[in-house]
């Protein structure tokens, strides 16, 4: 017979007894005898609703899943000759994607002759990135990857939410004096 050490249903040490022995108190009890540690000497057991603390193990781990924030990887499509309207709306859309804290991932699409000026490429993002370096950095710099110029911006977490609050109070600061205002007129 090994001996093994038992703690208890409440977390109290019962001491080192035989193994059999540990296995009738958990019987007696109606509960589950867990080894929780094999690798010491004597072995660790304790006793407990194993079905309960499987449950209780999922349900910490759904938790902790659940706060856990994904980033997600959205992408925007350029063009070496883009018109400014389409390089405005376009900068305007990753800047959107940004402040929903997503990285994006933006790319110059190369073809035929375009690929002898890589450089008009390199342009188009050093100016997007300093369109938008109030709330974003680099986070992988422009690199050649066949006919495509990739980099990827990440948002700068910090700026995005003093931004957020900033517009927040603002609409808080207008609806009231909206709400007054129709009031006072006798149209509300």
């Amino acid at each position: 017979m090994s001996p093994v050490r038992l703690i208890g249903l409440n977390g109290e040490q019962i001491g080192i007894i035989p193994i059999k022995e540990a296995q009738q108190r958990a019987r007696d009890a109606s509960l589950d005898l867990v080894e929780v540690s094999a690798n010491s000497r004597p072995p660790v057991c304790r006793i407990m609703d194993y079905g309960k603390y499987k449950y209780e193990q999922s349900k910490k781990a759904r938790q902790a899943k659940k706060k856990q924030h994904t980033v997600e990887l959205k992408s925007m499509r350029y063009r070496p000759k883009i018109d400014e309207h389409d390089f405005q709306f376009k900068t305007r859309h990753v800047r959107e994607f940004l402040m929903q804290g997503s990285k994006v991932k933006v790319f110059v699409m190369f073809s035929g002759r375009e690929m002898a000026h890589t450089e008009y490429g390199h342009k188009l993002l050093k100016r997007l990135v300093e369109e938008l370096e109030d709330i974003s950095t680099v986070g992988q710099e422009p690199k050649m990857e066949g006919r495509r110029l990739n980099m990827i911006l990440t948002p700068k977490l910090q700026a995005i939410k003093s931004k957020k609050k900033r517009s927040e109070n603002a609409e808080d600061k207008d609806e009231p004096v909206g709400s007054q205002a129709v009031q006072e007129n006798g149209h509300g």
